[in-house]
């Protein structure tokens, strides 16, 4: 496990398609256009078909997108997207923190872990609540109106993925799944932005959060 100052795990599929899409701003019809065109940015696809990008490609797709705002053509944006990739340039500073606090839901079942999570997401100037329980969680929802949701899957004996759904249904939040136990089809299969294996590596945490709210500097226009 990494901390804070390493280097977060960056080639494992963590996100939906719609996530993606919300991040840039851009359809989710036209993140398939581009995969089909060009061919640059393939995402993995689970066992039910659904597109699962890693925080790689979003960069690589948030660079397309910034050269597009630009003026660039998508064809063009992709070129200089394939020169990059050939001259190993950076596509992006690194992440900054976020400019004001947002509150993170933290809904688990361990309390060492929310702990862990709490800890970690305070020290980079996000406001954390936790909830041990799924009514706590669901309680917690209704009165702090959070900007993501943490998911723990073992929640009051297994009723992560319900409580995924329940939150999925809400407007404006977005929900990251994490488990010991790789259950990534289902988390998707819920509605879950994005799945995080156990035991969490506290910069991939983060950056997770930070790239769901649209805060990462390299998705800054």
């Amino acid at each position: 496990m990494s901390g804070p100052g390493g280097t977060a795990p960056q080639g494992r599929p963590v996100y939906s398609i719609s996530a993606v899409a919300r991040m840039l701003d851009v359809p989710v019809a036209t993140l398939r256009t581009w995969e089909d065109r060009y061919g640059q940015v393939v995402p993995a696809r689970n066992a039910s078909g659904h597109r699962l990008f890693s925080r790689d490609q979003v960069e690589q797709l948030a660079f397309v997108r910034a050269q597009m705002s630009q003026g660039a053509s998508a064809a063009d944006a992709h070129r200089l997207l394939a020169e990059r990739a050939e001259t190993g340039l950076p596509l992006a500073p690194r992440a900054a923190r976020p400019a004001h606090r947002l509150l993170i839901l933290v809904a688990e079942s361990d309390p060492y872990a929310a702990e862990f999570e709490e800890y970690f997401l305070k020290t980079e100037g996000f406001e954390v609540q936790v909830a041990l329980g799924e009514d706590a969680a669901r309680d917690a929802f209704a009165s702090a109106a959070p900007a993501v949701v943490i998911v723990e899957v073992l929640i009051s004996g297994g009723e992560g993925l319900a409580l995924c759904r329940f939150f999925r249904e809400q407007d404006g939040v977005a929900v990251v799944v994490v488990s010991a136990v790789d259950v990534t089809e289902r988390a998707f299969d819920a509605g879950a932005d994005a799945f995080l294996c156990k035991p969490l590596d506290p910069l991939q945490l983060v950056s997770t959060v930070r790239d769901l709210l649209r805060s990462s500097a390299f998705l800054a226009r």
